[in-house]
C-alpha cells in the first residue's frame, strides 16, 4: 500500500488570497490588460462542434462490441467530455456571450452539458464563483477535499484510488461541505439532461448511453487531462497556493492550465490568458509552474508528503459565503428583475470588479 502520508491536517493560513492584490498591481502597471476582458465568440462555435462530434460518436459506437465501446470512451470520448467540462467552466465566467447576456451563457452551458450525461453546468456555476471569491474558505470552497478524504486517502494505493474516483468526490462533496438550496435553473438543467439521456437510450441504445457516461467518468478520473485538478491548487511547495501549467494539453482545455493568470483575471477568456502572461511576464515567470500533468499525477500518488490534505485553507469571516440572492433567483418574478438590474449595472460598469466576477 506504500508509506503513509505524514500530513494530518490542511495548511491553515491567515492571510488573504494573493490574486486580488496581484490583479490590482498588474492593472495599475498594465491597464491595457482591461482590453482583454471581453467575450470569446469563437468559444460558441467550438462548443457546438464538440457537441456535434459527440453526437456522431454516439451513433458510431451503437453497434460496436463492448470492449470497443469502452476503448473509444477512454481514448476519444474522455478527451471530448473533459474538454467540455472546461468549456462549461469558461461559460460559467460568461465568456461566451458576455456579462450583459448572463442568461444566454446559462442556457448555452446547459446545451454544452448534453454529451456529458450528468446535469452539471448550472450547479458548477454557483459553486465555482465561491471558489474564486473565497479561495480555500473553510465550509465555502468545495474544491477543497473533506476531512475524510484527507484522513483516509493517505497511502500510495489509496491516493491512486482517490485519483480514479475524483469525479465522484467532486459531485458529492458540495452536499457535505456547502449545500445550497436547489434553484429553478438546476431543475431545468436536470430535466433537460435526463430527457436527453432517455432519448439517446431509446434511439441509439444502451451502448451509446454507456459510452457517454463512461467517457465522463473515465475522462475526469485517471486521465492525463485530470492532472489539472491537482496541479491547480495542491501545495507541492509550501506557501504556494496556485500553480500554472504551460504544457501542450492547454490546447484541449481552453488554457485552464494558465491558472494563476485565470485567478488573477477570471473575467478574461482562456484564449487570452497567454497574453496576460506575456504582458505581465515579471509577475508570472518566476512563480512555480508545471509542464506535465501526467507527472503531477505521478508525484501526487507516490510522494509521501502530498495528500488530499495538501491544500491551503482559511477560516470563514463572519457571514462570508452566505448568498444574498434567494434560491429562486434565476426563476420568475422579482428575483429575475433583480438579476436584470445587476446585469445592467455590470454592463454600465457600476459594479466593482469583484461583483463582476460573481455575475
Amino acid at each position: 500500500m506504500g508509506s503513509r502520508v505524514s500530513r494530518e491536517d490542511f495548511e491553515w493560513v491567515y492571510t488573504d488570497q494573493p490574486h486580488a492584490t496581484r490583479r490590482q498591481e498588474i492593472l495599475a502597471k498594465y491597464p491595457e490588460i482591461k482590453s482583454l476582458m471581453k467575450p470569446d465568440s469563437n468559444l460558441i462555435w467550438i462548443v457546438i462542434m464538440m457537441v456535434l462530434t459527440q453526437f456522431v460518436a454516439f451513433y458510431l459506437v451503437k453497434d460496436l462490441d463492448w470492449k470497443w465501446v469502452l476503448f473509444w470512451a477512454y481514448a476519444f470520448g474522455s478527451c471530448i467530455n473533459h474538454s467540455m467540462t472546461l468549456a462549461i467552466h469558461e461559460v460559467s465566467h460568461n465568456s461566451a456571450f458576455g456579462h450583459c447576456k448572463a442568461m444566454w451563457n446559462r442556457w448555452f452551458g446547459i446545451f454544452a452539458n448534453l454529451p456529458i450525461g450528468v446535469p452539471y453546468s448550472v450547479s458548477f456555476k454557483r459553486y465555482h464563483m465561491d471558489h474564486h471569491r473565497y479561495l480555500g474558505g473553510d465550509g465555502i470552497d468545495v474544491d477543497i477535499p473533506t476531512d475524510f478524504e484527507g484522513w483516509f486517502f493517505c497511502t500510495t494505493l489509496r491516493k491512486f484510488i482517490w485519483v480514479i474516483l475524483q469525479p465522484l468526490f467532486y459531485a458529492f462533496r458540495p452536499l457535505f461541505i456547502n449545500p445550497k438550496p436547489i434553484s429553478y435553473l438546476e431543475i431545468i438543467n436536470t430535466v433537460i439532461q435526463i430527457t436527453f439521456d432517455i432519448v439517446i437510450y431509446y434511439v441509439l441504445g444502451v451502448k451509446s448511453l454507456v459510452y457517454m457516461l463512461a467517457a465522463s467518468l473515465l475522462g475526469l478520473g485517471l486521465h492525463p487531462i485530470s492532472g489539472h485538478f491537482i496541479a491547480e491548487h495542491y501545495m507541492f511547495l509550501k506557501g504556494h497556493e496556485t500553480y500554472s501549467y504551460y504544457g501542450p494539453l492547454n490546447l484541449l482545455t481552453f488554457n485552464v492550465g494558465y491558472h494563476n493568470e485565470h485567478h488573477d483575471f477570471p473575467n478574461i477568456p482562456g484564449k487570452s490568458l497567454p497574453l496576460v502572461r506575456k504582458i505581465a511576464a515579471e509577475y508570472y515567470d518566476n512563480l512555480p509552474h508545471y509542464n506535465s500533468w501526467i507527472k503531477v499525477l505521478y508525484d501526487f500518488v507516490t510522494d509521501d508528503t502530498i495528500s488530499p490534505y495538501s491544500r491551503m485553507k482559511r477560516h470563514r469571516k463572519g457571514n462570508e459565503g452566505k448568498s444574498d440572492i434567494a434560491p429562486h433567483a434565476f426563476g420568475s418574478g422579482q428575483p429575475l428583475s433583480l438579476l436584470r438590474k445587476l446585469c445592467k449595472q455590470v454592463c454600465t460598469k457600476n459594479l466593482n470588479p469583484l461583483h463582476r466576477i460573481i455575475w
